[in-house]
């Protein structure tokens, strides 16, 4: 789908302290990748976005190309409008907000910039 890859997810894990990566669609809105914590509508929060919210720094990797980026999660009108983006690409996440009174968070991967010597 259109706007729509596959990219591995590096989190630390906030127990263990140890790097934990998971495969996520990501949703390429206004040159950002936003990922949703859907967790197929279940009530709980997958883990890797509890790993995120713990420790916002994480790893991406898209298409062969890896970088740092700092994981922003959306509130508000922010996450109202990147969820209707989402929701535009793959109408059964729609179906997820369906199944849960939890709200679904919609996160900004940001990329980390280094800076030159």
């Amino acid at each position: 789908m259109l706007g729509i890859q596959i990219i591995k997810l590096t989190t630390i894990g906030r127990k263990s302290g140890q790097p934990r990566s998971v495969l996520l669609n990501a949703f390429l809105i206004e040159a950002d990748y936003v990922v949703v914590g859907s967790n197929a509508g279940a009530d709980t929060h997958s883990l890797w976005f509890l790993n995120l919210q713990a420790n916002p720094a994480v790893t991406v990797e898209v298409s062969g190309e890896q970088f740092e980026a700092v994981a922003r999660i959306t509130e508000g009108q922010e996450r109202d409008r990147l969820w209707a983006e989402v929701v535009l690409a793959d109408p059964s996440y729609s179906e997820y907000l369906a199944r849960t009174e939890r709200v679904i968070p919609a996160v900004v991967l940001e990329p980390v910039m280094e800076q030159g010597l």
